[in-house]
């Protein structure tokens, strides 16, 4: 009988691996029907078409093939970089053939303030330049209006909706989750603001937490306001009195989305899909290959058929390294911060010669302490060397994320760059209850007074309750002495901005803990001021984020089963409630799994928005 259900497994094992490669295989025959569509030569007139897949990142994360599923079953997982996006933009703004740019936002999910910000600016760079930025969507979300906004003109189909609802800072809190299933977690920290540990000892958010984050919420609420209002001519507070009092403007306006859009003053006029290609066609041209629609051409697709605008011819460069995700022990992959792993790339540029300055594009909230320091310990080595080291913060640069970047001899971030958050906390749970409750009991003895008081199937011991609240508390002092040397300031004067608090990029400056800021682009250039170049005498190379030519073909290939699911009117971009409930509770748990540091020790910030 064992053997029949054993072949019977195999047999099925075989099935779902057969179907699994049969179905990959489909969706990249599809992909690649998808992509033979696209322009592979940049017309001699047309339009660049903008239309970012997924969310906005700084660096790809290492599973490509999960985005490849996502993007065919229309949800928005899929990632966009940044600086692909800008890049086609500036290239695109001296390029004779690009006569305007489309931003065809339906399958983009969004991103940080900052990073929109960033790529905000590069739509205003771009409209310099005399060219138009046309703006088409099925309708917007609030990071797809973000960027809309920016545009000379809006077009919406006439069953659309522009959906802005303001910022907000929910998680899930597993306390009673974690009582029905008998779990102990011992937790440790110093700072009352430090709050990544609160979700596993209350069922609400503190007061301290509350408070410190209204700060920073509404900070990022009045740029997105100030900005779309500036971009659109919008009276001060329109935004506000568009999302407050939406139920009565949508009763005057019938119940109808899109005309409250169009009445608010949000969109310019309401289309069909044939109309806005008609207007385009008017505007750049029909297309060769394809009657019926104007002549366009994707931005990945542009940037692979185009070279820089600009290179220097000089041997000297600036490196960009980037510290994005969580901050993990050891080796990880892109999207993740391994210690080791980027202490590899902070020694590469050391010792490559021709590496003149470095810059560090910070996008984290921290992690292990002990990965932390890794990294820390190979930047002294990096400035011993001479070369100048500037850090740029992007959406987030917080607990870790602020510890790897405190070395710097210039930290520049964007004033809605989410920082700080100076703390340290300790989280061990144990499971005797739970094995009691299965009818397990763990019994034995140690040869000391120690063993076993750390063994996650028995209660945490007391001398190493004792040994881990020592060690937070000593951790915690040497994170704030180090923030005291290297921003110079005294001890008391660090302890005041640290306690775990989490500062908006702004306030950071005001209080001392950054020294400038600015966008990438601004530390590139200050890096290369320090290092003693020219402004044109130097090359920016993007140490460890060169994408092989297969990881382009996948991220191609995911923008064309984007582009599918949404011709074929599949779901995509904003997951069901169910879903949403779902991934808030799969981020808090999933948030263990990279607690890999080797003492339990973390300087994290739970300080993501939606």
């Amino acid at each position: 009988m064992r053997k029949f259900f054993s072949l019977i497994g195999k047999m099925l094992a075989g099935l779902v691996t057969f179907f699994q490669v049969a179905i990959l295989l489909l969706f990249i025959v599809i992909g690649v029907v998808a992509l033979s569509g696209q322009q592979r030569v940049v017309p001699d007139s047309g339009a660049l078409v903008l239309s970012p897949a997924g969310r906005l990142t700084e660096q790809l994360d290492g599973n490509t093939l999960d985005r490849v599923f996502s993007a065919y079953q229309g949800v928005a997982d899929t990632q966009a970089l940044v600086r692909n996006v800008i890049e086609s933009l500036q290239r695109a703004a001296s390029d004779d053939r690009i006569e305007a740019v489309v931003l065809d936002l339906n399958g983009f999910a969004g991103g940080s303030m900052a990073q929109l910000q960033r790529v905000g600016a590069a739509i205003d760079d771009f409209k310099e330049s005399g060219k138009p930025v046309i703006a088409s969507g099925n309708g917007f979300t609030q990071g797809q209006y973000y960027l809309a906004a920016r545009a000379d003109e809006i077009y919406m189909h006439d069953l659309g909706s522009v959906f802005i609802e303001g910022f907000s800072y929910y998680r899930a809190f597993l306390k009673d989750a974690i009582d029905n299933l008998a779990i102990d977690v011992n937790v440790f920290r110093v700072g009352e603001y430090k709050s990544f540990v609160e979700p596993y000892l209350r069922n609400d958010m503190s007061d301290d937490d509350k408070s410190a984050a209204a700060d920073w919420l509404d900070a990022l609420w009045l740029a997105y306001r100030i900005d779309v209002e500036s971009a659109r001519e919008l009276a001060p507070g329109a935004l506000d009195v568009y999302v407050d009092t939406s139920g009565e403007l949508l009763a005057a306006a019938d119940g109808n989305t899109a005309v409250l859009a169009f009445q608010a003053g949000l969109v310019d006029e309401l289309v069909s899909h044939q109309q806005f290609e008609d207007y385009m066609i008017g505007l750049v041209g029909e297309s060769v290959d394809a009657p019926g629609f104007y002549e366009g051409i994707h931005y990945l697709s542009y940037l692979s058929a185009t070279s820089p605008a600009k290179v220097s011819d000089s041997d000297a460069s600036i490196a960009v390294l980037v510290a994005s995700g969580n901050i993990v022990d050891g080796v990880a992959p892109p999207g993740t911060v391994g210690g080791e792993s980027l202490a590899d790339l902070v020694l590469r540029a050391t010792t490559d010669e021709s590496i003149a300055g470095v810059v560090l594009q910070v996008d984290s909230p921290g992690g292990s302490m002990f990965a932390s320091e890794v990294i820390f310990d190979q930047i002294e080595y990096l400035q011993a060397s001479g070369k100048p080291f500037v850090v740029s913060m992007s959406g987030v640069a917080a607990s870790g994320g602020y510890s790897i970047s405190m070395l710097a001899d210039e930290i520049w971030a964007q004033d809605t760059t989410i920082t700080g958050s100076i703390g340290v906390g300790a989280v061990v749970p144990t499971f005797q209850r739970s094995l009691a409750k299965l009818g397990i009991n763990v019994n034995g003895f140690g040869t000391t007074k120690l063993a076993g008081q750390f063994d996650p199937t028995r209660e945490l011991g007391p001398d190493a309750k004792r040994l881990l609240r020592l060690s937070v508390d000593s951790a915690y002092d040497i994170f704030v002495s180090k923030v005291a040397d290297t921003r110079g300031m005294s001890y008391e004067r660090a302890d005041s901005l640290a306690r775990g608090r989490v500062w908006i990029g702004s306030t950071a400056y005001e209080l001392g803990l950054v020294d400038k800021i600015g966008s990438l682009d601004d530390a590139v250039a200050s890096a290369a001021a320090l290092a003693g170049l020219k402004e044109d005498g130097y090359k920016v190379r993007h140490l460890g984020m060169e994408l092989t030519p297969a990881e382009q073909f996948i991220l191609r290939l995911a923008g064309g089963m984007m582009k599918i699911s949404a011709a074929l009117n599949l779901p995509h971009s904003e997951p069901s409630a169910l879903d949403q409930a779902a991934r808030m509770i799969e981020a808090q748990v999933q948030q263990m799994s990279v607690w890999n540091d080797p003492r339990s020790l973390y300087l994290n910030c739970d300080c993501s928005v939606r």
